[in-house]
C-alpha cells in the first residue's frame, strides 16, 4: 500500500511543479510583450512616445538610449542562462523609472508604482518558472 501513496505524491509533486511553471511563462510571456512593445515605442518613436518622453523631462534624443538599455535588459531576460542578471537588470531599470514618474509628479497607483508593479511580476514569474530559485529565495 505504501508503495502506492509514493506514486501518487511524487505524480503530484511533478503536476505542481509543472503547473507553477505554466503560470511562471503566462506571467514571462505577457511581462515580455510589454517590455517588447515599450522597446519598439522608443526605437520608432511615434508622437506619442517622443511626447511622454518631453513631459518627463527628456529630451528626444535620449529616447533611442532608453529604448536600448531596455531592449539590453529584455534581452539578458529572455535567456535562461541570463535571465536572474536579466532580472535584476531590470528591476534596477524600473525602480528608475518609478523614480522618473515620481519627480514628474505622474500619478502614484497609475504611473509611479507601474514600474514596481512590472518588477514584482518578472520576479513573479521567475519564482514561479524556477525551482532552485524558489528554494534560495523563499526556502521552499
Amino acid at each position: 500500500m505504501t508503495a502506492d501513496v509514493a506514486p501518487a505524491t511524487a505524480e503530484s509533486a511533478a503536476q505542481g511543479r509543472s503547473k507553477s511553471w505554466i503560470a511562471g511563462m503566462v506571467i514571462t510571456v505577457l511581462v515580455w510583450a510589454f517590455l517588447v512593445f515599450d522597446v519598439v515605442g522608443k526605437l520608432t518613436k511615434p508622437q506619442a512616445v517622443i511626447d511622454g518622453t518631453l513631459k518627463l523631462g527628456f529630451q528626444e534624443k535620449h529616447i533611442l538610449v532608453i529604448g536600448l538599455v531596455l531592449l539590453a535588459g529584455v534581452v539578458l531576460w529572455t535567456i535562461p542562462r541570463t535571465a536572474v542578471i536579466g532580472a535584476i537588470y531590470l528591476t534596477g531599470y524600473l525602480g528608475g523609472a518609478v523614480a522618473i514618474n515620481l519627480r514628474a509628479e505622474q500619478p502614484i497607483a497609475g504611473f509611479v508604482l507601474s514600474g514596481a508593479y512590472v518588477g514584482v511580476l518578472i520576479w513573479v514569474a521567475m519564482i514561479l518558472r524556477r525551482p532552485d530559485l524558489r528554494r534560495a529565495i523563499l526556502g521552499r
